[in-house]
């Protein structure tokens, strides 16, 4: 039958995660980092995941599609209930990491943060300590995650976290206020490796794009683990 279907660019998607987590049928899931319609026939048609994309990489279209199958979306939800959660976003699934037991450190480890507030949603946009600053933007997970991130990340470098997947709306506008109106150095952003972490290396580069500015950047990707699996 023709009917309105939902169709997803990939080469927008930047694999937040945050349709497949809007998508109260499970239509949509994540598929090495990208959002995939899996199930035509689990597609209502009715785009609750359209406002959740940051980058507008979903839009309708009219074409050749299954009927939407109500029964067979009941179905499936009662089979996931208790396993994992409906968005289905990889960055919620439950596991447990082995851990060997680590030597006591001689002395407490000094924290090497410059400045408060870190969240990017309550520093203000022209604080002193921005001038000549290398600025850290980080999911606020990588902290826990990555054992020696004072030192190795936070250490001379102004820190703003955030969490792309709970925090309201997009961080662009306040990042490119922010390198725009100040002598910014450099970028370092630092991310998770699951999906919706996606959110917050996309509103960095786009900041600095949005800023006209030349500046040296990088993104340092840390697995569950507690690895550095790209930089």
């Amino acid at each position: 039958m023709i009917r309105r279907i939902i169709t997803i660019d990939e080469d927008k998607c930047v694999g937040c995660g945050l349709c497949a987590e809007a998508c109260h049928e499970g239509a949509i899931g994540m598929v090495n980092g990208k959002a995939k319609l899996l199930r035509e026939d689990y597609c209502d048609g009715l785009g609750d995941c359209l406002p959740a994309c940051p980058v507008d990489a979903i839009s309708f279209v009219e074409r050749e599609a299954p009927a939407y199958d109500e029964e067979a979306v009941k179905k499936a939800k009662m089979q996931k209930e208790g396993a994992t959660l409906p968005c289905g976003c990889p960055g919620t699934q439950s596991k447990s990491l082995e851990r060997t037991e680590a030597p006591v450190a001689a002395a407490p480890v000094s924290s090497q943060l410059q400045q408060w507030p870190v969240q990017i949603k309550l520093v203000p946009v022209n604080a002193p300590y921005f001038d000549g600053a290398n600025l850290l933007i980080a999911a606020d997970c990588t902290a826990y995650a990555y054992g020696n991130f004072h030192q190795d990340f936070i250490r001379n470098r102004i820190t703003l976290i955030g969490c792309p997947k709970l925090d309201q709306g997009d961080y662009t506008e306040k990042l490119t206020a922010i390198i725009s109106n100040n002598n910014i150095k450099s970028v370092t952003v630092v991310r998770m490796e699951v999906p919706c972490c996606g959110g917050i290396e996309f509103a960095a580069k786009r900041a600095i794009q949005a800023s006209g500015k030349f500046l040296p950047w990088q993104v340092v990707t840390i697995g569950l683990d507690g690895r550095i699996l790209e930089e």
